[in-house]
């Protein structure tokens, strides 16, 4: 697997580009994200140029960046309650690397102990569809922590522009990464009642290549289920040790046609994996408040992630 492709950066630079090819981003909105992510109009146009968009202009740019934002229309789709009474849920912070991290901590009430779960968000942070993703695992029985990777930073809630959050994240080294996703594993597994030992994780998009790269640095991760995320490298597959359900749509090709290859190197791993394409779905169809959501899809997916679990944790 290319460098290219490796990159976390390009992962959301491209995903920019992909919507408004698509028509899913208007150019102008494009435009303004474009200058985030290069942090300056000549970055935008080497950012452009290296993503195979020609004919724009420093003034187009320089208009763009002063634009309102136009964040994606979301509905507040929660499946379950934010305050039901069976839960224990709400925003968490734990000091790691020299600051205040921010999370989200569900758990079922009345219950000593169990399996726990960390959850990875998208590219936008933490967003209440990630706060809802925690409270479903912690109703199927798991600690469920989902960590805020924008927390150096204030932490997602400080902003109202994802585009901003994503250009946070976007910029993020992997040593950034795989440091925060570490220390949040430490605060997942001093939670009372954590079943150390029976532990898995889940992550969306951005989130499911964050997934699949603590996968390679967590010798007692269990399972592991990235939703369309980029693979990691694969010199480093054979390092897996967690069983590992990979999600994809069949209309993303930007990830889903790495699909193939990555389940070559993990069979000849001889890592435990299942890799589900579900036909006509899109990147982020799991996402209940989003415009690619397709019910039937995340339905089987979602059952298919608790199968998992309970299967290998």
């Amino acid at each position: 697997m290319s460098e290219y492709k490796q990159d976390l950066f390009r992962y959301v630079a491209e995903e920019f580009a992909e919507d408004y090819q698509q028509g899913e981003l208007p150019r102008r909105e494009f435009l303004r994200r474009s200058v985030l992510l290069g942090g300056s109009v000549p970055g935008a146009k080497l950012l452009l140029a290296t993503l195979g968009v020609a004919g724009v202009s420093a003034a187009e740019l320089v208009e763009a960046q002063s634009a309102a934002p136009q964040n994606e229309a979301a509905t507040n789709s929660y499946r379950v309650d934010p305050a039901d009474t069976a839960l224990d849920a709400g925003p968490v912070t734990y000091e790691a690397l020299g600051r205040i991290n921010y999370a989200y901590l569900a758990r079922p009430k009345g219950i000593a102990s169990a399996p726990i779960i960390m959850i990875v968000h998208e590219n936008r942070g933490l967003q209440p569809h990630i706060e809802d993703v925690a409270r479903r695992m912690a109703k199927a029985g798991y600690i469920a922590l989902a960590p805020d990777f924008v927390s150096a930073d204030g932490g997602s809630k400080k902003y109202t522009d994802t585009a901003a959050i994503s250009a946070i994240i976007a910029k993020l080294t992997p040593a950034d990464v795989a440091a925060h996703g570490l220390e949040a594993v430490k605060f997942l597994k001093g939670q009372p009642g954590a079943q150390v030992e029976h532990f898995g994780m889940v992550g969306f998009c951005w989130g499911g290549g964050v997934t699949w790269r603590m996968s390679t640095l967590l010798p007692d991760l269990k399972a592991a289920v990235p939703f369309y995320g980029p693979s990691p490298s694969f010199e480093d597959v054979p390092k897996i040790r967690a069983a590992v359900l990979g999600i994809y749509g069949e209309l993303d090709p930007r990830i889903t046609s790495n699909a193939a290859a990555t389940g070559a190197a993990l069979t000849a791993a001889k890592v435990k994996h299942e890799l589900k394409i579900y036909p006509g779905a899109n990147h982020a169809f799991h996402n209940d408040t989003g415009a690619n959501f397709k019910r039937d899809a995340a339905e089987n997916a979602w059952a298919s992630t608790l199968i998992w679990m309970r299967a290998n944790l």
